[in-house]
């Protein structure tokens, strides 16, 4: 039985969802301002790990995962590359979408922006002033804490404690305008200049907190099974979420709280973001590393563990795919001339192997001891493909079984591609081989080449070679 940690109860529980074969699963997506560094990307391919087990598993997982296209950081770089806010998402949407691709992400079943939802929000944002749980003050709208007997759950703090290190962080202008230092804003009051929206408290836009409760609840419902985020959102992200939908809805937000680690730079392990200026951009590190092998590093590390981030962390992610990769290749090899039939002892080890998978992964997904079973897997085909005489059934189960768990991790092969020079020297390894009258060798050169899509043509000037 799958079983994950849950944030709440800070206890692995198993997973029964809400209803039977679905999972509803919503992950705080990036403020769409400039590109995504690689501690985003870590949540990123975490969480898209974790929907390829659930799929694997036979679920069908409505994954839905935000941009949040207006806020601060957004008006502020907008000014700053004097163009709209709008046209500024637009640009690094489009780049997200190409990050992802390029580390082999699953698109989300849908990514909703804030800004093609202000009308849900205000009608959210009027349920909680009418039940008395928000607060307009001078145009802006507050949330008001005090009133929600659980704030805190999340985040293992009491109301006391959370209040008295807010109040540390709010300027006497914010206080004035608060009942309360906790407080959090449902919609902001727009300076003069600023993009905003008509609403019944005037001209302003949503709060940051807001837009997730009201997506994740338009699209999944008002009780989902997963929320998913880094575990810097848990407080106060994730804490006014809760606090948000459950108000308005009277029911639990949701089941499952999961939270990612974060990802460490430098011999001080200090976590990457960018107000620390310690971040590396994916859409930089991609043009030089294999976009496969930093996928390979972040799904291979168990999703609450910290990952740390360096050129020996990515040379060693590098090394271990490369067997992966080397063990699809001989069996690929072997594929061509095997002889029919299934080894039933192989058979009998992959399905080991695959129930120790299964129950390494069922415990809250852990990718390491999942992973080790497929260098086993791995192990075992370059074992077989090493033997004299092989059968295809064999060969094609331990390919099928490898590339199957590996796209869990994200993993995807190709087939070798030979290069000229490579071609040439098999050529020349034939012509040796027919001198010698070794015949067997130079048609199995032949036939090699041909599974390749290298078709040889002997004529009186030599052999000549074509791609199919």
């Amino acid at each position: 039985m799958l079983k994950i940690y849950n944030t709440l109860t800070q206890k692995k529980e198993p997973f029964k969802p809400i209803h039977p074969g679905v999972v509803d699963m919503y992950v705080c997506g990036p403020t769409v301002y400039n590109y995504i560094h690689v501690g985003n990307a870590r949540s990123i391919i975490a969480f898209d790990t974790v929907r390829r087990y659930f799929e694997y598993l036979g679920y069908h997982v409505n994954y839905v995962s935000n941009f949040t296209d207006v806020d601060d950081k957004m008006i502020r770089e907008a000014h700053q590359e004097h163009t709209t806010v709008p046209k500024l998402a637009d640009k690094y949407i489009k780049v997200f979408y190409q990050d992802i691709d390029a580390l082999n992400v699953q698109r989300a079943t849908k990514n909703p922006r804030a800004t093609h939802n202000i009308p849900d929000i205000i009608n959210f944002i009027k349920v909680l002033v009418k039940k008395g749980f928000a607060y307009e003050s001078n145009g802006s709208v507050y949330y008001r804490v005090k009133k929600f007997p659980t704030y805190g759950a999340l985040a293992h703090e009491s109301l006391d404690s959370l209040e008295s290190g807010a109040s540390q962080h709010v300027t006497s202008k914010e206080l004035a305008q608060k009942e309360n230092p906790l407080d959090f804003a449902l919609w902001k009051k727009a300076k003069p200049g600023e993009i905003h929206w008509q609403s019944p408290w005037g001209p302003g836009r949503p709060g940051w907190h807001i837009e997730c409760s009201v997506m994740a609840t338009k699209y999944l419902g008002d009780t989902i099974d997963i929320h998913g985020g880094g575990e810097d959102l848990a407080f106060p992200h994730h804490e006014n979420e809760r606090a948000q939908s459950e108000a308005k809805t009277g029911k639990p937000f949701v089941h499952y709280w999961m939270h990612n680690g974060f990802v460490t730079i430098g011999k001080d392990n200090e976590k990457m973001s960018k107000s620390l200026h310690n971040f590396v951009m994916v859409h930089d590190l991609v043009k030089h590393v294999d976009p496969q092998v930093i996928r390979f590093l972040m799904s291979t590390t168990q999703y609450r563990r910290p990952i740390q981030y360096s050129d020996d962390s990515l040379k060693e992610a590098s090394s271990n795919l490369n067997k992966l990769r080397a063990a699809y290749n001989n069996l690929n090899y072997r594929l061509k001339g095997a002889e029919p039939g299934l080894d039933s002892d192989v058979q009998q080890k992959v399905e080991q192997i695959k129930d120790h998978f299964k129950s390494a992964m069922n415990d809250d997904f852990n990718v390491q001891n999942g992973i080790a079973e497929v260098y086993k897997l791995a192990k075992l085909g370059n074992v077989y493909v090493s033997q004299s005489k092989v059968t295809k059934d064999t060969v094609e189960l331990l390919l099928h079984e490898l590339v199957t768990l590996s796209s869990i991790f994200g993993i995807k092969y190709q087939a070798p591609k030979l290069n000229d020079d490579k071609i040439k020297a098999l050529i020349q390894k034939r012509a040796d081989a027919r001198k010698h009258r070794n015949f067997k060798l130079s048609d199995q050169i032949r036939d090699d080449l041909k599974a390749k899509g290298i078709i040889l043509e002997d004529t009186p000037q030599g052999t000549r070679f074509r791609r199919e």
